[in-house]
């Protein structure tokens, strides 16, 4: 399986700044969103270290490591990663005092083969789009999410609750943080949307299908996914990360190759 990669990132109508952060790497397939807090531009700086940070230590550590890594080896690389990501954001926070206070969210995943591991911190959120079918396959460290577990509220409450930006975890705050992963199958055909609460905040799960089940180009995809949620109110910032499942060219052998067949 291969992977074709796109991103779109948007300030939103109501912000004056953009302090989310996205990045991905092809060889290694990696790719990592984040969604910054803190005052003045320190949200930006929070999310900037953060997916610099992983894109380039967990990339460089699966290209080393080949497709030989389990999906253990590869959890194992994710946390450390991630924990040391944690570690530079926290300490830049507490040594310099515009950035403190600063965290992000994130969601990263790693692309191999047939198999997708995914970890996330926050409400930032991964969705598979298979079978012309849209599923969220992270679940938000949130209080609306923990009440809506709790059965406190319905999801129709949820839906217009004023909690939605409340989260219970995030990258930064604290010298620890937990990186909540999981393993998933991946098939031949399947795209992989990575978002900000930008988007999930502002547009529902039915109007992201639709765009989603077209045979728009992976960019244009990603455009429309950004102006939808401009056009319900782009009140935060919008990232999107999109991942398409794709057939790999079969590796010929020397001796094919040597006879140009």
């Amino acid at each position: 399986m291969m992977y074709e990669f796109c991103t779109q990132t948007h300030a939103g109508l109501l912000r004056e700044n953009n302090e989310d952060a996205v990045a991905f790497d092809v060889p290694s397939g990696v790719a990592v969103l984040a969604d910054g807090m803190g005052g003045y531009n320190a949200g930006e700086v929070a999310s900037s270290m953060a997916t610099a940070f992983i894109q380039t230590e967990l990339g460089r550590w699966l290209l080393d490591a080949g497709q030989q890594a389990n999906g253990k080896e590869v959890r194992r690389a994710m946390d450390i990663c991630v924990h040391n990501a944690n570690l530079a954001v926290f300490t830049a926070a507490n040594t310099h005092a515009e950035y403190g206070g600063m965290g992000t969210t994130l969601v990263v995943g790693v692309f191999q083969d047939s198999r997708l591991l995914v970890g996330h911190i926050g409400d930032s959120r991964c969705y598979r789009f298979r079978d012309n079918t849209l599923v969220q396959i992270t679940k938000d460290h949130s209080l609306l999410q923990e009440q809506l577990d709790a059965g406190l509220i319905t999801p129709a409450q949820a839906a217009v609750s004023t909690n939605k930006n409340l989260v219970t975890r995030a990258l930064g705050i604290e010298d620890d943080v937990i990186l909540e992963v999981h393993e998933h199958s991946v098939e031949e055909g399947d795209i992989y949307l990575m978002c900000s609460d930008g988007l999930s905040d502002m547009v529902d799960d039915v109007p992201i299908a639709r765009i989603m089940e077209t045979d728009a180009p992976l960019e244009l995809k990603a455009r429309q996914l950004i102006s939808i949620a401009n056009a319900h109110g782009g009140r935060d910032n919008i990232t999107v990360l999109l991942a398409h499942a794709v057939a790999g060219i079969p590796k010929r052998g020397l001796m094919s190759r040597l006879l140009g067949s």
